[in-house]
């Protein structure tokens, strides 16, 4: 991945460290306020620049990351990674997401039961 020195847009940014699929949907976040830097709101064409810290909210996972360098070209996910540092408050929030969700019966289930099932439920009712 090559690695740019000079000024680059937050959103390419964004896509180019691969948390959104395109531009658009990165400049899209930022003006519903989803990208904030220090807890501020701004606005897509703001410089990424490294040493920033970003509080992304993409889908339902909310992470806090450092911008660790800056790229205008969309690699490889390993490469993307290396463009960011996640926080450990915020891995650690993660993996705690992680763990309630396994934790959660309905998470197990499939959807309908099938005929099968539906008898052995009935047997298990009758007695």
């Amino acid at each position: 991945m090559v690695t740019h020195t000079g000024r680059i847009r937050l959103d390419k940014w964004l896509w180019a460290a691969r948390f959104f699929k395109t531009r658009s949907l990165a400049s899209q976040a930022i003006d519903l306020g989803r990208v904030r830097i220090d807890g501020e709101r701004i606005k897509p064409a703001h410089e990424a620049k490294v040493g920033e810290m970003l509080d992304l909210q993409v889908g339902d996972h909310r992470l806090q990351v450092v911008i660790r360098a800056l790229s205008t070209q969309r690699g490889p996910a390993s490469a993307a990674r290396e463009l960011y540092l996640e926080t450990s408050d915020s891995i650690a929030r993660r993996k705690l997401r992680e763990e309630q969700r396994a934790a959660e019966p309905a998470q197990s289930t499939k959807g309908r039961p099938t005929k099968r099932d539906r008898r052995e439920l009935g047997k298990i009712l009758r007695g």
